[in-house]
């Protein structure tokens, strides 16, 4: 019998595991999903055993053209054992396996990261994770350094996925040696074709290929409308002037070809940057403009890679494409009478080579359902903390990282009942205060606060509810002050003892 498929897991290697069937999904920017099911005479193979732990198949497929073996590996952990009943003389377990990439959805977070690029950013999430991991950055582009940039209630994947999105980076996996390797890429010179995957001839009927030939059916082409401008703005408050717009156009000779996509990004301060997020765009509806589909029995077709189409009946279609999504469905001769052979189906989605791939924006961006407190920080022995812009610093209830400094979060603007030309109304937040900060379209990367409250160690200037006909404002001296300390101006309205009080510290003038 011929068998295609071997597996390894270690927890089981002592165990007499038969194979029986797998489902092996991957794209780019997509996680991959490997569904296997294996045969067993153990009914009690145990899933604390095996959840978690690192699983390995080999491929095997005869290459008709070089005359030799070529392997096609693939491997992930255990994130399911299920145990499904009898089949014939055996127990049927199916297993689920996913690359270690998975396991950033089992954890969610609230932290701050500041002055980083985004690559930065994941290089340091992903660090935190499974032991072994193993990541190759393929980037040609340069990326600007975030100022301010929050995970909020979201998971490790979902963070790092929508800042990749956002920055047009996408990924894909490689499995050598038992193991899988994460490629982050952002450029289409950095895919390649797999040794004995380089070229693949079409056959339209199934009874003309030869024997063990490897070959690509059922080829589709489509085109659809997409839109061909994309324009973006900004609004940068230290050059509240200068125009940020930027665009840019894909030309197609189709009819009704000329759509527009316009969006307020909001997030970028130079034009340069808004133009790279506006390729970004452009290159997102362009890569869905003209996509391909096929059938093959290649088992070494991979997600990332490139191959070229043969033999195709229409000249134009005989050309490099880039695999951008596969399934691959493997199931085994019958177990019971060891007789046959495996039988192994692909299909796939590719592009054409030229098409510069970006992923499409799905992860969801968190949003800050209404404003949230926070306390102003600011360096250690200071009373208050600005820039010339009157902004201050805040530590967030939610920052278990932040450590209560200067250091804990950007600079935020303040918002003033009077914000004028060199004149208006001004009163700077100090260290220690409570302050209600929103945010920008529910951004978290938008903050702004918009007032102040007292708490228990932030009381009103005076006693409370027995001086509640009492309105006015009384300042602090600083630094050192105590509470005899200070400026004010107070309205007292109780009926018959009305009364403004106005007090200097030091100079009335």
């Amino acid at each position: 019998m011929a068998k295609l498929v071997t597996l390894k897991i270690e927890p089981l290697q002592n165990e007499d595991l038969h194979f029986s069937s797998l489902t092996y999904a991957a794209g780019l920017s997509m996680l991959e999903d490997l569904q296997l099911c294996i045969l067993s005479p153990n009914a009690n193979l145990g899933a604390d055993d095996v959840l978690g732990q690192l699983v390995s198949l080999t491929l095997h497929q005869h290459h008709i053209d070089r005359h030799e073996q070529l392997e096609r590996e693939l491997s992930g952990y255990v994130r399911r054992f299920e145990f499904e009943g009898h089949q014939g003389r055996y127990y049927r377990y199916r297993v689920e396996i996913v690359p270690w990439l998975w396991f950033l959805t089992r954890r969610a977070d609230c932290r701050i990261f500041q002055d980083q690029s985004v690559p930065d950013i994941v290089q340091s999430v992903l660090a935190e994770h499974v032991d072994g991991a193993s990541v190759e950055l393929k980037l040609v582009r340069s990326y600007r350094k975030r100022t301010y940039c929050v995970q909020y209630r979201e998971t490790d994947f979902n963070f790092i996925a929508r800042l990749l999105e956002d920055e047009g980076i996408y990924w894909y996996f490689e499995h050598q040696g038992g193991r899988h390797k994460l490629i982050v890429v952002d450029d289409l010179g950095s895919h390649e074709a797999l040794a004995g995957y380089e070229a693949l001839p079409y056959y339209a009927n199934r009874e003309q290929v030869p024997p063990d030939a490897e070959y690509l059916t059922d080829w589709r082409c489509s085109r659809e409308v997409r839109a061909n401008k994309v324009a973006l703005t900004s609004y940068d408050f230290t050059a509240p002037g200068r125009s940020l717009k930027v665009g840019l156009t894909a030309q197609r000779s189709y009819s009704l070809a000329d759509h527009e996509l316009f969006d307020f990004q909001g997030d970028y301060a130079q034009s340069a940057d808004g133009e790279q997020l506006l390729d970004n765009r452009i290159d997102e509806e362009q890569a869905r403009f003209e996509q391909f589909t096929g059938h093959s029995n290649a088992s070494g077709l991979a997600a990332g890679h490139l191959f070229e189409l043969t033999q195709h009946p229409r000249d134009d279609q005989n050309a490099q494409y880039l695999c951008t999504q596969l399934r691959l469905v493997v199931q085994a001769a019958d177990s019971e009478s060891d007789q046959g052979r495996d039988q192994l189906s692909l299909s796939l989605a590719a592009i054409p080579a030229s098409q510069q791939f970006r992923p499409p924006r799905r992860t969801p961006r968190p949003f800050v359902q209404g404003p949230q407190t926070a306390v102003v920080v600011g360096p250690s022995g200071e009373e208050i903390h600005t820039d010339k812009y009157g902004r201050v610093k805040v530590q967030f209830h939610w920052d278990r990282k932040g450590q209560k400094s200067e250091k804990s979060s950007c600079w935020m603007r303040v918002s003033s009942p009077w914000a004028g030309k060199s004149f208006g109304f001004i009163q700077i937040p100090r260290i220690g205060q409570e302050v209600v900060v929103d945010f920008l379209e529910g951004d978290p990367d938008q903050p702004l606060i918009t007032g102040r409250v007292y708490n228990d160690d932030q009381m009103p200037p005076w006693d409370l509810p027995a001086n509640a006909s009492q309105s006015g404002v009384l300042t602090r001296s600083t630094k050192g002050g105590a509470y005899n300390n200070a400026n004010a101006l107070r309205f007292e309205d109780k009926k018959g003892s009305e009364q403004v009080w106005l007090h200097a510290e030091k100079n009335m003038d």
